[in-house]
């Protein structure tokens, strides 16, 4: 490394650049290798051809020769980082609303289960009732009966507004009604569930992340990438 001259060092880093074969992560990392590198590394002629390549627009609002094209792009990475965690933290809300909603429509689906089911019970036990009043009927005007009692069991039928026949019908109907709408509301129960199950899965993935944990980012916060480079520079030295 020694035997190297600047200019050597200086073709290699800008060749890396303009190949993309270095970022500014790279070109951080090697400004802490070496007080030489450092100050290498600094040199507008590099950050301007990162500039160019990562926000040509900001290289044009500024001049080329100007000493502190690093801390504009430094600028202008910040400004970006902020934005896209900000459209993060959007997606993430975004996601968490549509899971608050698909839990209210469980619920909801739920409740209407349940008096749909409860429904259901009651119109076959009607039925149920209509079938063992139809079956003593039977029997009894098989049996002999004294007059006074069959008077009283016509009467009852001639008070009565709708016949027999056509309220089991009615029951009857009302019982494949309610298994239809059973049926309805349960697949739409299943589908929303199977709704909740991929937005929790999205949003599970959303916040993943190996080296940050988004739930604990408070809004604003930021880690500065100079103060990990300082870090990274204070372990170098006490291990040399």
């Amino acid at each position: 490394m020694a035997a190297l001259p600047d200019e050597i060092w200086r073709e290699i880093l800008q060749i890396g650049i303009q190949k993309s074969k270095l970022n500014y992560k790279d070109l951080c990392f090697i400004s802490i290798s070496s007080k030489r590198l450092n100050k290498l590394s600094n040199e507008s002629t590099l950050w301007s051809s990162l500039l160019t390549l990562d926000y040509p627009q900001t290289l044009h609002q500024t001049q080329s020769t100007t000493p502190f094209l690093k801390n504009i792009y430094k600028s202008k990475f910040e400004r970006e980082k902020q934005q896209k965690l900000a459209s993060h933290r959007r997606a993430i809300l975004r996601i968490e609303s549509q899971i608050h909603i698909h839990q209210a429509k469980i619920k909801e689906f739920e409740l209407q289960l349940i008096e749909e089911n409860e429904k259901l019970r009651v119109t076959i036990n009607e039925l149920k009732n209509l079938e063992r009043v139809r079956s003593s009927s039977i029997a009894l005007n098989n049996v002999w009966q004294p007059e006074i009692v069959r008077g009283m069991q016509k009467k009852v039928v001639e008070q009565c507004g709708v016949s027999f026949a056509s309220r089991v019908s009615t029951v009857e109907m009302e019982i494949r009604v309610c298994k239809q709408q059973i049926q309805v509301l349960d697949k739409s129960y299943r589908d929303e569930k199977q709704r909740l199950d991929s937005a929790k899965k999205e949003l599970r993935v959303m916040k993943y992340h190996p080296l940050r944990d988004f739930r604990s980012l408070p809004e604003g916060s930021l880690v500065d990438e100079s103060i990990k480079i300082q870090r990274q520079r204070k372990k170098l030295k006490k291990v040399s």
